[in-house]
């Protein structure tokens, strides 16, 4: 796979039997998970342990950052426990940024519509489903929710995709996944998962992407038109 922008076009969804779908910064807006982790807790962070803004910022991001793509980057308890502060009651405090990306209920709505089974497949934990759930509505639109939590594996392995067959009895080939997460697309791509989508703007309040290795889905009407 080469380095570049691929637009991304309609699959031929007769063939699809299975809808794999992430959460955040693909159905959900990314901006409220973006400015939680990089604005909000580290100026609560700074407030709560008396600490300059700059300083709590630069240590809040460096140490989240050591953590990507473990399940400890996805789970609120390993944060509260390491920053010694309630992340869900911070979270609680900028709920009213959750929201969908501009058209992920078209695409909700489309697959009510097609035959095959629609799985919500997530590193979001159970606090962030607890919170993300009720304001949003989307688990009215799935047959499962999975996150990677529940099975003890983060996505970007790919034995997450085998754990997630074993569970629920889908055919990789015949499969669909969108996600904003490249790595997570590499990894269901070495499972051998048949359709693959990123997004090309996982933050509806900052610039699309330009570089993506996956095919990329600016609006969801152009692969289910």
């Amino acid at each position: 796979m080469t380095n570049n922008i691929r637009p991304a076009t309609s699959p031929e969804w007769q063939k699809i039997k299975t809808v794999l779908l992430d959460m955040d910064g693909t159905l959900l807006d990314l901006h409220f998970d973006s400015h939680f982790w990089l604005e909000h807790l580290p100026k609560r962070y700074a407030e709560l342990h008396k600490l300059d803004h700059a300083s709590a910022q630069a240590y809040v991001i460096d140490e989240i950052t050591k953590e990507q793509g473990t399940l400890n980057w996805y789970s609120l308890d390993y944060w509260a426990n390491h920053f010694k502060v309630d992340i869900v009651a911070l979270k609680k405090e900028v709920q009213h940024l959750i929201g969908f990306r501009s058209d992920a209920i078209e695409l909700l709505k489309f697959l009510e519509t097609h035959q095959a089974q629609v799985i919500l497949a997530t590193n979001a934990d159970h606090h962030s489903l607890e919170i993300k759930l009720p304001v949003t509505g989307l688990d009215q639109y799935v047959d499962h929710i999975v996150s990677s939590a529940e099975l003890k594996i983060a996505k970007e392995d790919p034995a997450f995709w085998k754990a997630l067959s074993e569970k629920l009895h889908y055919d990789p080939a015949s499969t669909l996944l969108i996600d904003d997460n490249e790595a997570v697309l590499d990894s269901a791509h070495a499972f051998g998962i048949q359709y693959l989508y990123t997004i090309m703007q996982p933050d509806m309040r900052s610039p699309e992407r330009t570089l993506t290795r996956y095919p990329g889905v600016s609006k969801f009407s152009t692969i289910i038109s």
